[in-house]
């Protein structure tokens, strides 16, 4: 089950098993309403995980809405009525909400980065590589960096696709899902990836099932290129 930190009480609260709504709150186009919506977005993809139905809500600005389908933020429902529990997602200056409250730390750095020119997933990486409580600087050297680790995972778990497919170590499988259900800690499920890419004792097969299963949660299209490193 997961367990978030709720920011209006600062105490950690499980998240009941049921329809939940993922209300996201971003009046801004700024990169900070970005990460509030990136984030509400992977939290919807860990409950879904965990097979917890989820209702997205937000209405963001237009812009905001162009970068968002770039980074591969799923659309939301601008109606936050309906039945279930519901998790707000939102900056620490925006106003109070009733209920979980799950905050989202600013971002600095250019008012519209990478994401714009094609390099949306390092975008994706770089806010994701930090726990969502802390602020993010959003400079060319954290972009450079996302990019180099994304092309050299995707070319990895492109070769590792050749080999036969291997189940994923259980202490894989656990380790992942203890990182996304313990507040949402996202950089931690970035170090698992990144001790296993060097883990000779695991099979290449199941080093890829491993990665095609965290990239469930993380959205980084890490199976992309397989077919294209025969």
């Amino acid at each position: 089950m997961l367990r978030i930190t709720d920011a209006g009480t600062g105490e950690p609260t499980d998240v009941r098993p049921g329809l939940t709504r993922i209300h996201a709150h971003v009046a801004r186009a700024d990169t900070s309403a970005l990460r509030v919506l990136l984030v509400a977005d992977v939290l919807a993809r860990a409950l879904e995980l965990g097979r917890t139905p989820v209702v997205m809500v937000a209405d963001p600005p237009a812009e905001l809405r162009a970068r968002a389908d770039a980074l591969g933020i799923r659309r939301a429902e601008t109606d936050a009525l309906g039945g279930g529990q519901t998790l707000h997602v939102l900056g620490p200056e925006d106003p109070a909400a009733d209920g979980i409250r799950v905050e989202v730390a600013p971002v600095s750095g250019p008012a519209e980065p990478a994401d714009s020119a094609g390099s949306s997933s390092a975008v994706r990486l770089a806010l994701l590589a930090h726990p969502r409580s802390s602020p993010v600087a959003l400079d060319t050297g954290a972009l450079t960096e996302a990019q180099e680790t994304l092309a050299r995972w995707r070319k990895t778990v492109a070769l590792w696709a050749n080999h036969p497919s291997k189940p994923i170590p259980e202490h894989v499988r656990q380790e992942l899902r203890t990182a996304w259900e313990d507040d949402l800690d996202v950089p931690a499920a970035l170090d698992m990836l990144r001790r296993l890419e060097s883990a000779d004792d695991v099979p290449d097969g199941a080093r890829f099932e491993s990665y095609a299963y965290a990239d469930r949660l993380l959205g980084l299209e890490l199976t992309r290129e397989i077919g294209a490193w025969a």
